[in-house]
């Protein structure tokens, strides 16, 4: 149960300035100056924090069910929630695929039991994630937040052309990791630089960009709602730019990796590896263009956990994927707002408003919204240590660097699911 009443004093409201908030069976109350508190409610001191509105991530693996030596839903919701989210997207690459309602419905099973924030699972666009049959789109709609073959692009045209129509009869969202196989060529890092001096074999930006032209003209064709996940080229955002100002309905997602680091920070060690890889100094600028002009939507964190042996074997030959539910918002702090590359506002645009209204989320902090609040120490320094994660998974390329900003507290539907 919701407390019956929170009023969080003094805190700084983003957009807003300086202003109560009143909490009452789990919704946004009221909002104003000097709200008075009456005897039994829980008084949160806010003095020196930014309030506001909690983190969405889009993009997150929770590895329940099939893969649970790498993370659990209840250890990847409460890093989630220490990270200052109360709504994750579940992605679809686990065991069993959800791709019918019975294998969505084991999945299900376990956020019911399990979960310490909102989790909204997405479906697989095709039967087991191989491209070859559609599932049943009209089925499944009700109870995913999408439709994405994550961790392998639809490789077959005519296989994403019937997605989509099917798709917009139901107007459910089409979500696409773009990747087009043939073009991978053994590759495992970016195929820039770093690969070319010190001989690793690298994945071209074709093999994303190419397949997103492919899905936008579909889109285009279809009407379909189409996201396109993790984008880390430049031609990527130029496509989706151009396709935005035609009036498809496009929207798209990056993560923090590839908004702080290049392809020439890479080291010889895993924690740099992940799928599409870290770009060159030119897609940096491009991505950075992206979020500064609206290209971009929204920061989505692609938190893919392994075990520490996965990820022990070097640059070629370790699983691809890394966490980052419980540093986004540090980094992007220290990053991006401490260096003056966007406002703190258009951050919480990023993190939490945008993922929002594209998969229709509720929560928030105006009067009347479920109570998902985030309290925020923009100032606090402190140093990135994976050990003291709550996710099973602790390989970061942030590990023992200072970061700026830190999450106070988060609430979710009126309820203290983190506090420092």
């Amino acid at each position: 149960m919701a407390n019956d009443r929170i009023i969080i004093k003094g805190g700084i409201v983003v957009g807003a300035g300086k202003e109560d908030i009143a909490i009452e069976g789990g919704i946004i109350a009221e909002r104003g100056n000097c709200i008075e508190p009456k005897a039994e409610d829980r008084v949160i001191n806010a003095e020196g924090l930014l309030v506001a509105p909690a983190f969405v991530d889009v993009h997150v693996h929770l590895r329940e069910p099939g893969y649970g030596y790498k993370e659990r839903i209840a250890t990847g919701t409460m890093a989630a929630a220490h990270g200052g989210y109360t709504t994750v997207c579940s992605m679809p690459n686990l065991n069993p695929v959800p791709d019918t309602v019975e294998n969505l419905r084991v999945q299900q099973d376990i956020i019911d039991r399990d979960a310490k924030i909102e989790v909204l699972p997405y479906a697989a666009i095709t039967i087991g994630r191989k491209g070859e049959e559609l599932v049943d789109i009209a089925a499944l709609k009700d109870g995913v937040c999408a439709f994405s073959d994550d961790g392998s692009g639809v490789q077959v045209d005519g296989m994403m052309e019937r997605a989509m129509t099917e798709a917009v009869k139901h107007d459910a969202l089409i979500a696409a990791h773009c990747e087009v196989e043939e073009l991978l060529k053994g590759g495992y890092i970016h195929d820039g630089e770093y690969a070319a001096k010190n001989g690793h074999k690298g994945i071209c930006s074709e093999s994303e960009w190419e397949q997103v032209r492919r899905d936008i003209e579909i889109a285009e064709r279809t009407g379909c709602r189409y996201h396109v996940c993790h984008i880390s080229t430049k031609e990527t955002v130029a496509l989706v730019r151009e396709a935005k100002a035609r009036g498809v309905k496009v929207t798209c997602e990056t993560g923090p990796h590839y908004l702080i680091f290049t392809d020439m920070d890479l080291e010889e060690d895993a924690r740099w590896k992940m799928n599409p890889p870290l770009r060159s100094a030119e897609d940096r600028a491009a991505l950075i263009e992206g979020i500064k002009d609206g290209t971009i939507d929204m920061i989505a964190t692609d938190h893919a956990p392994h075990s520490l042996e996965e990820k022990s074997k070097g640059l070629k030959d370790s699983a691809m994927g890394i966490v980052g539910l419980e540093t986004a918002f540090a980094a992007l702090n220290t990053h991006l707002v401490s260096k003056g590359v966007i406002s703190l506002e258009r951050l919480v645009e990023l993190m939490s408003y945008n993922p929002r209204k594209v998969f229709r989320i509720e929560g928030g902090i105006e009067v009347g919204d479920r109570a998902d609040v985030v309290l925020l120490d923009t100032e606090k320094r402190w140093t990135v240590d994976s050990d003291k994660f709550y996710s099973m998974g602790k390989v970061s390329m942030f590990v023992g660097r200072e970061l700026k900003g830190e999450v106070a507290m988060t609430i979710h539907r009126g309820n203290v699911v983190y506090e420092r």
